[in-house]
């Protein structure tokens, strides 16, 4: 027998005496068409949740890599070397007593600028003070002396022949020069007694800075002491003594020799930096280097002589010096655009005819971030800074312009920003030069999308990503 139809189906019944469980039939349908619907949803949706993954390997249209490029032209590149180096004073003088006594009075200031000439320590002086007054003394009873000696052999002269014999004239001539001779020994006396009182008062011999003295009103110092009251040292300006390679020194004159390297003709060519990381603002400028090459280093070592009038070096200070020591015609290429291949050889990507082409480069040495590259590239090469990651010898790849701000992190060129300043980022800063790792040190890509762990989030397309 069949029943009134439910939700369209007709119910069969079986039995006069069992009645089918309608709230059951209709919760098992409803449970099928909520299956079935979910099913074609996930279906139609299927396509197009797989669609960024692909956009993503593809990396640009028709299956291009998008990099960022910048165009690198030959320059007049400097040579320079930076050296560890140690300030040292133009002058440096210790200050010793040159008369012993008690130190009555310390006037000068330590760390303050002094005169040549200025007092920095006096002595007691009443001793010497007596001393010389009885110089004075002695020089008076001398003078006194030569007066009376010179009055007998002048009435000697006068009387001669008529009672005064020769022999008692020759002998008063003998105490006339005697007496002189004891003027000039007492005018003596009286000259080292007026220096030693002088000499209580201790000078600087030099224009500079005077140091913290280890001794104190009360101490007693002798003459010629071995321990120096103070140092006054002339700072301005001020040497920096750096050792270089003696080795270095003659590939440099080689290469200047053989017209590949040309000599840096400037004033400026020693450049300071403080142990902030600051560049000194005053050039330096070298002095003559030693004679003698150190037999332990092979270095020989170097004098370079900077003006210092705010005194922000002083002597005994860590400093780094950078000398300019020539220039070369080359290419700068920044060290995050290069790798090193297993053979060591340093190499780099650039556009040609809308392929990336790897190269391989020729350098002499760094300037700053970049490789200084004599051959492997051309003026006007595309050099790829970003997307080179798994990037292929050959692959088609589009491009855009980017440029490296002074922190290293690569920005798109043809973009400014919405406020004006910087243009946009496209790479972060921590992807820096691959020079110390080779091609197969790189990571393979990412072949399907998957769902980032619980606390991350997956950076959308265009937006800056963190290790390139």
């Amino acid at each position: 027998m069949v029943g009134r139809p439910i939700c369209g189906l007709p119910i069969r019944r079986l039995s006069p005496t069992i009645t089918p469980n309608l709230p059951a039939i209709v919760s098992m349908k409803n449970l099928s068409l909520r299956r079935l619907s979910h099913s074609l949803a996930f279906l139609i949706l299927l396509p197009c949740l797989s669609l960024p993954a692909v956009a993503q390997s593809r990396g640009g249209p028709s299956g291009q890599t998008e990099v960022g490029v910048m165009t690198v032209e030959r320059a007049d590149v400097p040579v320079t070397v930076e050296l560890p180096g140690r300030a040292v004073a133009y002058q440096m003088a210790a200050v010793r007593p040159k008369v012993g006594g008690e130190i009555t009075e310390i006037p000068y200031e330590a760390g303050a600028l002094v005169e040549a000439g200025t007092t920095l320590f006096r002595l007691e002086d009443e001793t010497l003070a007596v001393e010389l007054a009885a110089r004075e003394v002695a020089v008076t009873s001398a003078h006194a002396a030569l007066e009376g000696a010179q009055a007998t052999v002048d009435r000697y002269r006068k009387l001669s022949g008529s009672g005064v014999t020769q022999a008692e004239l020759e002998s008063a001539v003998v105490l006339l020069a005697a007496a002189k001779a004891a003027v000039g020994s007492a005018e003596l006396e009286r000259d080292l007694a007026e220096l030693a009182l002088r000499r209580t008062e201790i000078r600087s011999p030099i224009r500079g800075i005077a140091a913290i003295t280890p001794f104190s009103v009360g101490d007693t110092v002798s003459e010629g002491q071995a321990d120096a009251l103070t140092e006054v040292a002339q700072v301005d300006p001020i040497y920096v003594d750096v050792s270089e390679s003696r080795a270095r020194i003659l590939r440099n004159q080689r290469s200047i020799a053989d017209g590949n390297m040309q000599r840096f003709e400037s004033d400026g060519v020693a450049q300071l930096t403080l142990e902030t990381g600051q560049i000194y603002a005053q050039p330096g400028r070298i002095l003559a280097p030693g004679t003698e090459v150190s037999a332990t280093t092979g270095t020989i070592p170097i004098r370079v002589q900077f003006p210092n009038p705010d005194r922000q070096i002083l002597p005994g200070q860590f400093v780094r010096v950078t000398l300019t020591i020539g220039q070369i015609n080359a290419f700068l290429v920044p060290q995050r655009a290069t790798s090193r291949a297993a053979s060591g050889d340093l190499t780099a990507f650039v556009v040609r005819d809308g392929k990336a082409v790897e190269v391989l480069l020729t350098e002499v040495g760094t300037h700053e971030n970049a490789w200084m590259v004599t051959d492997g590239l051309v003026d006007g090469d595309a050099l790829i800074l970003d997307g080179l990651s798994n990037l292929q010898d050959g692959a088609e790849v589009t491009t855009v312009p980017v440029a490296i701000d002074e922190n290293g992190v690569v920005r798109d060129a043809s973009r400014a920003a919405p406020d004006g300043g910087a243009a946009s980022y496209r790479r972060d800063a921590g992807q820096q030069a691959e020079s110390s790792t080779t091609r197969s040190d790189t990571v393979p890509p990412t072949t399907a999308a998957a769902d980032p762990p619980a606390g991350q989030t997956v950076p959308q397309s265009g937006a800056t990503a963190t290790g390139g």
